[in-house]
This record gives C-alpha cells, sequence and structure tokens, in this order.
C-alpha cells in the first residue's frame, strides 16, 4: 500500500465532514418525533465523541509531512484497521438522511 500521508489527511477530511453531517441529520431527527428522539439524540452523542475522536487523530498525523510514506510512521496494520474504520464511519449512516 503506497499512500501519502497528504492522501490520508483527505481521507480523515472526506470523514469528519460525513461525521459532522451525520451529527447534524440525527439531532435534527431528534426533533421530529419524541418516539425516536432517544435514539436518534444518542446517536448524535455517539458520532460526536467519534468525531472528537477522529479530529484528535488528524491532528496528530498532520503534524507529518505530508510527502511522506504513511508506512513511514505507522505498521500496514495500523494503517489497514484505521482504512477500514474511516471507511465505516464515512458509510455508517448513509441510510439515517
Amino acid at each position: 500500500m503506497n499512500m501519502k500521508v497528504g492522501e490520508l489527511l483527505e481521507l480523515i477530511d472526506e470523514t469528519i465532514a460525513n461525521l459532522k453531517i451525520a451529527v447534524i441529520a440525527n439531532q435534527q431527527r431528534a426533533l421530529e418525533s419524541p418516539h425516536t428522539s432517544y435514539e436518534f439524540t444518542q446517536r448524535a452523542i455517539e458520532l460526536q465523541e467519534d468525531l472528537d475522536d477522529l479530529m484528535k487523530a488528524r491532528k496528530n498525523i498532520a503534524k507529518l509531512n505530508p510527502d511522506d510514506d504513511v508506512e513511514k510512521h505507522f505498521s500496514r496494520e495500523e494503517l489497514e484497521e484505521f482504512l477500514k474504520l474511516l471507511e465505516l464511519l464515512r458509510n455508517a449512516d448513509a441510510h439515517v438522511y
């Protein structure tokens, strides 16, 4: 896997944008009905926690040289797990909107 730090940051930024939209969508859906408000409120809180964690990870990764190979800083296993997590977070709430 040949990925640069800058490319990873782009994926993280896409995921952050999707999570922000998902948080807002869940917050708005919480206001639609008293019967479902708890579930949407809970989901918004969970997504916000994921977003906060991802923002911290982005801050640390942004300190690296964007032209470096990611595997210079992370093992292949770490990178694969992180990429899977990003994909899950990007796709997690597609059905909610």
